[in-house]
């Protein structure tokens, strides 16, 4: 089992970068999962005895790659959770769109409907039973010829596929997005990478920020210039 990238780790949390195509927990599909590798991570370092014991905190849906954080012990766990519920913890996306948004600076706030049956969400026009209100502010930083716009994203609420249907519902889809895309470009990698996570220390108290950088060697990330906007060292994808 592969290795993850570590970003930052202690006692109470993991700090890791998400592949893209790989699930954040154990789903039907089978593939080896973020929780799993962090915990044999866990568990192969420190010689743990029995199952390491990670806290699954939020998710990235499974074409999304980008920064995570576990917890460690179940103290830590409780209190990240709380952040969370609370809104605490900053999530930023960077985002590659086919179509630039009318507005190049927003706050969208619509109503989501998941379909479970399908796995998908749409945008309803009034609050209905089972909807959830959905909120993300975005701003974009370029466009490329007049036909690709890179977006920053972030995330007020954490709805399920969130970002991908409400770019969508502002006439830019996400580059790559097989599920809520005009399709043309559903051979690809989905552009959307969750590039900051930002939330204050279980213990400590310490303001914790992370940040890295999506594959800008592919396309279509390769058309901007994506280190304008991240100032932080690159993982190593190889």
């Amino acid at each position: 089992m592969e290795e993850p990238i570590v970003l930052y780790e202690d006692n109470h949390i993991i700090v890791v970068v998400k592949p893209q195509g790989v699930p954040t927990m154990p789903d039907g599909s089978g593939d080896t999962d973020m929780l799993t590798i962090v915990k044999n991570y866990v568990k192969v370092k420190y010689n743990k005895q029995g199952e390491a014991f990670i806290g699954l905190l939020h998710r990235l849906d499974r074409p999304t790659g980008g920064v995570m954080v576990f917890a460690r012990t179940s103290k830590a766990a409780s209190r990240l959770s709380e952040q969370i519920r609370n809104g605490d913890v900053q999530k930023k996306y960077l985002a590659v769109t086919v179509g630039i948004p009318r507005e190049r600076r927003a706050r969208l706030v619509n109503e989501l409907l998941k379909d479970e049956s399908t796995n998908t969400v749409r945008i309803v026009p009034v609050p209905c039973e089972g909807s959830k209100e959905a909120i993300l502010d975005y701003k974009v930083l370029e466009t490329y010829e007049n036909k690709y716009a890179l977006v920053d994203v972030e995330l007020v609420t954490g709805r399920g596929h969130q970002a991908r249907v409400q770019l969508k519902g502002v006439g830019a889809p996400i580059f790559g997005d097989a599920k809520y895309g005009d399709g043309k470009e559903g051979r690809r990698n989905l552009a959307l990478w969750a590039y900051e996570l930002l939330f204050t220390h279980p213990t400590t108290q310490k303001t914790m920020a992370f940040k890295a950088f999506p594959p800008t060697d592919k396309v279509p990330w390769k058309a901007f210039a994506v280190e304008r906007y991240i100032n932080v060292s690159r993982p190593n994808f190889d």
